[in-house]
């Protein structure tokens, strides 16, 4: 750690910048203010990769340098693309292209997450509850169910103290707490651009918010029917033999704390809805084109975030073991991925039209008259999701695919289902694979549950999801 603390700091930056000046003069400004990316090398992906390696691989390696150092981390893999960038097309297309990835997409993603983050993390779910199969399978129901319109960060934060504490008594645990991740933090955010960040990045780009509801209803029914049932057996099985028996305790009763909070969850539907319906025109920001209802919306968002915070007292939240590292890991890590990202995004549109590094890509997803191959699709946008990141991943294959909403959403329905429910469901996959993941790891720990390691986790999901992800592939892509 020492070593790439020095590699930060002490200049090594420059000797990588020189990497990229051999096809600097390749490029030119692209005419609509932005870049052209047909020129651009695989090079120009290094930083988009490290950054996503970086959250990989640093948290396994020194898990307390990573909490202390990935804002410089994410802030050097940024500053690895914009050098580069400027020298090579100058400051305005450069600034340009910042502000269309900020004002259009990281901005209204992160404020969304906040508050759903914050909102839910207000809402306390008392009650005796033992953790039984039937018990636990019932929570999972009710997690997935919420996890599209509260998001699967909200769902999951709400709902996961109220499961470990019924199963706090249990020598075996950490399966139930695997399904959970499974379905909640996951797979229950397929049928709307609240349930999973890539879905709301497809809404930001035009793919109607009830889009995912109607075309990914029956995928996520059979994923989800099949997970429950496996579940409930499993969970009967470790049931059976535990050597723990139930607290004889005094039964609390059930009941819900800072409810108010609910309600302003049904704020933040209302919210997202409205800017996706209305329409009350445009304000150019730097040739950046940005509409009236978003602004609104972003701007109700925060509004809500900040009564969640003044109606809901603080020992309701510390009772729920509410913390803010969870959501600015997440604004930091992502305020770089959503800058290394312009280049291959940039490179991917290039490659739309046969021009650049990125056609192979193209090729791999397309066949040779040019038809999307939706089972790559799938696959590819799936495993690139388990072990980089599910949003950006989806954005990705999204203009892969040529990046119209309303083609993708008529003429090319199964390919945009395919690039949805992969980034989705595979997710589930790793403990990198979706934002909420870590943090039921993390808060699982922390209660005393022994989660497996990077690789246990990986052959526990890969076991159970892959064989279930074949059949889907068969019956639904």
């Amino acid at each position: 750690m020492k070593l790439f603390t020095s590699f930060l700091t002490k200049g090594t930056f420059l000797g990588l910048l020189l990497l990229f000046i051999p096809n600097l003069t390749l490029f030119a400004a692209d005419s609509s203010h932005g870049i052209n990316g047909g020129g651009l090398g695989l090079l120009w992906t290094l930083p988009f990769a490290g950054i996503l390696l970086s959250i990989a691989i640093f948290p396994l390696v020194n898990e307390h340098w990573w909490h202390h150092n990935f804002g410089k981390v994410s802030a050097f893999w940024a500053l690895l693309l914009l050098v580069p960038m400027v020298i090579s097309f100058g400051f305005s297309a450069t600034l340009y292209e910042v502000l269309h990835a900020y004002l259009l997409e990281y901005i209204p993603f992160i404020i969304l997450l906040l508050a759903l983050f914050t909102i839910s993390g207000g809402v306390r779910i008392k009650g005796s509850f033992q953790g039984s199969p039937a018990v636990n399978t019932v929570i999972l129901v009710i997690g997935t169910l919420l996890a599209s319109w509260m998001g699967t960060t909200g769902a999951a934060m709400l709902l996961i103290r109220p499961l470990l504490r019924a199963n706090e008594w249990r020598s075996t645990k950490k399966h139930v707490v695997i399904f959970f991740i499974f379905l909640v933090a996951n797979v229950g955010g397929s049928l709307t651009p609240l349930g999973d960040p890539p879905l709301f990045l497809g809404f930001l780009q035009g793919v109607g918010f009830f889009w995912t509801t109607t075309h990914l209803f029956f995928e996520m029914l059979f994923v989800v029917v099949v997970l429950l049932i496996l579940f409930y057996f499993v969970d009967s099985y470790y049931y059976k033999k535990e050597t723990n028996t139930p607290p004889q305790e005094e039964k609390e009763a059930f009941g819900i704390e800072g409810g108010i909070n609910l309600v302003l969850i049904l704020g933040v539907v209302g919210a997202v809805l409205f800017s996706g319906v209305v329409s009350l025109g445009t304000i150019d920001i730097y040739h950046v084109t940005v509409d009236y209802e978003n602004l609104i919306r972003d701007v109700a968002l925060l509004f809500l975030t900040f009564l969640s915070l003044k109606v809901t007292a603080q020992e309701n939240r510390e009772a729920n073991g509410f913390n803010w590292f969870p959501i600015e890991e997440v604004g930091k890590l992502f305020a770089g991925i959503f800058i290394t990202i312009i280049a291959p995004i940039s490179m991917l549109k290039a490659a739309n039209v046969g021009e650049g590094a990125l056609t192979f890509i193209n090729n791999a997803v397309f066949d040779s008259n040019g038809e999307p191959i939706n089972e790559m699709f799938f696959w590819i946008t799936g495993i690139l999701s388990a072990f980089l990141d599910n949003a950006p991943t989806y954005l990705v294959f999204f203009n892969a695919a040529g990046g119209d909403a309303q083609i993708l959403m008529n003429e090319m329905s199964h390919t945009l289902m395919a690039i949805s429910s992969g980034a989705v469901f595979f997710g589930a996959l790793s403990y990198i694979g979706n934002a909420p993941n870590f943090m039921v790891k993390s808060i699982a720990e922390q209660s005393g549950v022994k989660m497996p390691s990077f690789g246990g986790y990986l052959v526990w999901a890969s076991v159970i999801l892959l064989p279930i992800y074949l059949v889907v592939t068969f019956l639904f892509i």
